[in-house]
């Protein structure tokens, strides 16, 4: 297996730049996701990498050689398609045994490998079976094995769970996840499904139109956002953002949103104009950091349930401030109803402060 290496990288499509002068390094037998939302340049990315897509500028390197220019028959990297491919007339075992064919492998090595392959991805028992008869799983665990037959240097995956229902989706997250770490490779995996990402990856690279916003791990991502739009995107419910202005009155700091003013201590004042002359912020809180209070509370905010949503143990209360601002909380069930009156409480040690001007954490 090999590191990944991408410098200064960028493609454009005429005026569209569908990747921005991307530095990142995937560490060699690293599972990494590229995370974000649909043309945000995460697949153009990884069609670079695999040689379909040559970069406008910049490089790639695979360790220390660079193939930006190299045809991708020369990369030795498989990559996995979202809709899988059936070839028509083959059974299942050519289906998996196909790259090794067209390579000229031996025989004998190419049943070996198909048979280590199949045992690894639990499908033995589909290698008789017409493709007609084949679900969808079995379809595109072929796909998955097909890939893994060839044990190249890199194995590109993009959105392969895509075409799968919710249930089975979530089971192959699972599998997926499992299987690769046996066979400790290189692996890169595109999908716009932040639970996906944050389930399966070692470390996840976050894109918005052709940036690259963030790289860590999933707990990073979730726990220090750099800015709003990953704060934003990571996390489901995603995170509460409110508009607000630092004010500072009788010896006192708070962050005012109009609807309600929130106390904070000197440390945090010292952080945010440390960082930030400004002091049009953005306060964040994610909804499992919500608590509620039945009764008035120092520095709680005031609050109306408008909503809830049971999701088993757990229900996510939509709480409206003043008239129109809206704060979430993911609760544990309790009995709790629209049109009643609660009070806010928040951590300050969970809270989340942003730079409106340039949208940067500071906290």
């Amino acid at each position: 297996m090999v590191s990944v290496r991408l410098e200064n990288l960028t493609k454009k499509f005429e005026d569209v730049v569908a990747v921005n002068n991307l530095n990142l390094t995937i560490r060699d037998k690293e599972f990494m996701c590229f995370l974000g939302p649909s043309g945000c340049g995460k697949t153009t990315t990884m069609r670079c990498i695999a040689g379909l897509e040559t970069p406008t500028s910049g490089d790639i390197y695979f360790d220390e050689e660079r193939v930006t220019h190299l045809p991708p028959k020369d990369r030795d990297v498989a990559y996995v398609f979202q809709f899988y491919v059936i070839y028509p007339g083959l059974n299942t075992f050519d289906q998996i045994a196909f790259p090794l064919k067209v390579r000229g492998y031996p025989k004998e090595e190419i049943r070996k490998r198909v048979k280590e392959v199949t045992e690894l991805l639990r499908m033995e028992h589909v290698l008789d079976k017409p493709i007609s008869q084949l679900t969808v799983d079995e379809r595109q665990r072929i796909e998955l094995a097909r890939a893994l037959i060839r044990q190249p240097k890199v194995y590109l995956l993009d959105e392969p769970l895509t075409n799968l229902d919710a249930g089975l989706r979530a089971y192959m997250r699972a599998e997926i996840k499992n299987l690769f770490r046996k066979v400790s490779a290189t692996t890169i995996y595109v999908t716009h499904d932040q639970i996906e990402a944050m389930s399966m990856a070692d470390r996840i690279a976050v894109m918005n139109f052709g940036v690259l916003q963030q790289v860590g791990t999933p707990d990073e991502l979730y726990n220090k956002p750099k800015n709003l739009f990953v704060a934003g995107f990571i996390g489901s419910p995603a995170m509460n953002m409110i508009e607000c202005t630092l004010i500072e009155e009788d010896d006192k700091a708070y962050l005012d949103a109009g609807e309600f003013k929130y106390e904070i201590s000197e440390s945090i004042v010292k952080a945010i104009k440390s960082q930030t002359s400004s002091r049009e912020l953005v306060l964040g809180i994610r909804p499992e950091d919500v608590m509620f209070s039945r009764e008035p509370r120092e520095n709680a905010i005031k609050a109306k349930v408008s909503i809830n949503e049971p999701i088993g143990h757990r229900m996510i209360v939509h709480a409206t401030i003043g008239k129109y601002m809206t704060i979430k909380a993911n609760i544990l069930r309790e009995a709790i109803s629209p049109g009643q009156d609660v009070w806010i409480v928040l951590d300050e040690n969970k809270i989340h402060i942003f730079d409106k001007t340039n949208g940067l954490a500071i906290i």
